[in-house]
């Protein structure tokens, strides 16, 4: 793989931003990165456009009309890859939703062989250690308390790539489970919860790194009672993930939440009709519609899940929100990356693979780069 040198009108480091500048790559890794013009004729010119690192998605379903939760999961999981990529995802995780503990442990190990392959970045469970009250697109029947044999269970069936657990640490044995989950250096994130802000204190103190999409799923913010979210946007160790598509949060609270202590995590939790036409879908065992852009429980109305890709939601957060491009940029890819524990992705800096994508002046996606390779470039560049 030769080298490659590509200029932009504006470059996204992890601290600065440079405007215009320029990236090099080599053997499938960034070499250098630099502020100005190049010194020599690039490969790849984009006058107008932004180059920023790879996008990570650390929570999503499916995509394409394929779910990690499918029947076959190895195969459905590379159908979702190749649809995210297409919108500047170079880096994503396999969600799993609540389902019975023989089928997670299956689709877990089946998906296991893909992190490994380095399609995925790991496994997340989102269930069945949630709250009945506050269970979403969970269904109810399948939602457990989280004994340790079965934590080992699913944790062992992953040989290491589940990298991060929702649980709801009210539940009996919830604080336990959080340490025993930090144990396997998972992470543990706060979410489908009625815990209180005391007990999501409690939480963190053992170890819970993360919230899963804040504010939804979870105890609303009252002045007597504030519940979790506050617990975790006002703690500067704690990732907030945070859904922007201008459905599950008002842009107001994606602004508060993205300048808040915590460090904002754009998610898409996307679901398998995300990228594929609108109409009736399952997610998890339950029955959604999706139309007009919002996916619902047909049972009750609930969001379940979303049609969210990550390059939809910088959009959203810096032209509704009002969130600077580069502040976005880091909660789509820096962020996540830092709070799974991705140290090779996530950043344009020399030594990372080279995961980039190509932001055009409206914030759609032109170019996309995944390890030194273009999976996509438009015909202008160069």
């Amino acid at each position: 793989m030769s080298p490659t040198l590509i200029s932009a009108f504006r470059v996204i480091l992890p601290d600065t931003v440079l405007d215009p500048g320029w990236v090099e790559t080599d053997g499938g890794r960034i070499t250098a990165a630099g502020p100005g013009l190049p010194t020599r004729t690039p490969d790849a010119d984009f006058p107008d456009a932004t180059l920023a690192p790879g996008f990570v998605d650390a929570h999503i379903h499916g995509g394409g009309g394929f779910s990690f939760n499918d029947a076959d999961p190895a195969a459905a999981a590379v159908r979702i890859a190749d649809v995210h990529r297409s919108h500047g995802t170079t880096t994503l995780m396999a969600s799993l939703v609540t389902a019975p503990l023989t089928q997670l442990e299956k689709a877990v190990a089946a998906l296991a062989a893909l992190v490994e392959e380095g399609v995925l970045a790991g496994i997340h469970l989102e269930g069945p250690w949630l709250s009945p009250d506050h269970r979403g697109a969970h269904t109810e029947d399948l939602l457990l308390a989280p004994e340790p044999a079965a934590v080992d269970r699913l944790m062992l069936a992953g040989r290491g790539t589940v990298r991060m657990v929702t649980i709801a640490p009210e539940l009996e044995g919830g604080l336990a489970a959080i340490r025993q989950i930090t144990g396997y250096g998972a992470v543990a994130a706060i979410g489908h919860t009625g815990a209180g802000y005391d007990l999501a204190r409690q939480a963190i103190a053992a170890g819970a790194t993360a919230g899963t999409h804040v504010f939804n799923a979870m105890r609303p913010l009252h002045h007597r009672e504030p519940g979790p979210a506050l617990a975790l946007l006002e703690d500067p160790a704690v990732f907030a993930e945070v859904i922007a598509d201008g459905v599950h949060l008002h842009p107001s609270l994606v602004r508060f939440i993205a300048a808040s202590p915590a460090r904002a995590v754009f998610v898409t939790d996307a679901m398998a009709a995300a990228c594929a036409q609108e109409g009736r879908y399952q997610l998890g065992g339950l029955d959604v519609r999706v139309a007009g852009g919002e996916a619902r429980l047909v049972s009750d109305g609930t969001i379940a899940g979303s049609i969210l890709t990550l390059d939809a939601a910088v959009r959203h957060a810096v032209h509704d929100a009002g969130i600077p491009l580069a502040d976005a940029v880091r909660a789509a890819s820096q962020n996540p990356a830092d709070m799974l524990g991705l140290s090779d992705v996530g950043r344009i800096e020399a030594g990372l693979q080279a995961d980039l994508v190509v932001l055009s002046p409206r914030l759609e996606v032109a170019a996309v780069m995944k390890a030194g390779r273009w999976l996509m470039l438009a015909d202008s560049a160069g």
